[in-house]
C-alpha cells in the first residue's frame, strides 16, 4: 500500500501533524490519517486530530476523511459513539485498505457514521472522490 508522503500529491500538503498515535497529513478540506501499527485507537486520540483540523481549517468549512490503513490497529467500539456524536464538519469519509479486517470493521463504522463510507483499494482513487465531494459541497455553499 502506498503512503501519502510518497505520492504525487503530497505536494499539496498544508500541514502534517504526528501524534504518538499515528500521522494525519492535513491538505485544503482533505485529513488523510496513517495511524500506527497496533495502536488501540480511541476517542482521546480522535480529539487530537479533530482539534488539529479546527485550527487548520476553521469550525465551519466542510471535510473529507480518508482513513489510509496501511497498518493494522483497533478502534474502541465503545468509542464509535463519540466519533459519530462529534464528528463536527466531517462530511465524508473514505476508508482505504487491502485486508480483510479492515473492510470488516467499516461494517460497524456505518452503524455510527451515518453518510455513506466509501471503500477503495488504492489512496489515489480515495483523494479523487474525496476532492470531488468537497468541490460539490462548497458548490452548494
Amino acid at each position: 500500500m502506498k503512503r501519502v508522503k510518497d505520492l504525487e500529491f503530497f505536494k499539496n500538503i498544508r500541514e502534517v501533524r504526528e501524534f504518538e498515535f499515528g500521522i494525519f497529513y492535513y491538505f485544503d478540506g482533505l485529513v488523510i490519517s496513517e495511524v500506527k501499527e497496533g495502536v488501540v485507537f480511541g476517542w482521546d486520540m480522535a480529539e487530537k486530530a479533530v482539534r488539529a483540523s479546527r485550527e487548520i481549517f476553521g469550525a465551519d468549512k466542510p471535510i473529507a476523511y480518508i482513513s489510509n490503513r496501511i497498518n493494522k490497529y483497533y478502534v474502541l467500539p465503545k468509542d464509535w459513539a463519540k466519533f459519530y456524536k462529534n464528528r463536527g464538519q466531517l462530511s465524508f469519509y473514505a476508508v482505504v485498505g487491502q485486508t480483510q479486517g479492515s473492510f470488516a470493521s467499516l461494517v460497524l463504522e456505518r452503524m455510527f457514521f451515518k453518510n455513506s463510507i466509501q471503500q477503495f483499494s488504492d489512496i489515489e482513487k480515495a483523494i479523487a472522490w474525496s476532492l470531488t465531494k468537497i468541490a460539490s459541497a462548497k458548490e452548494l455553499a
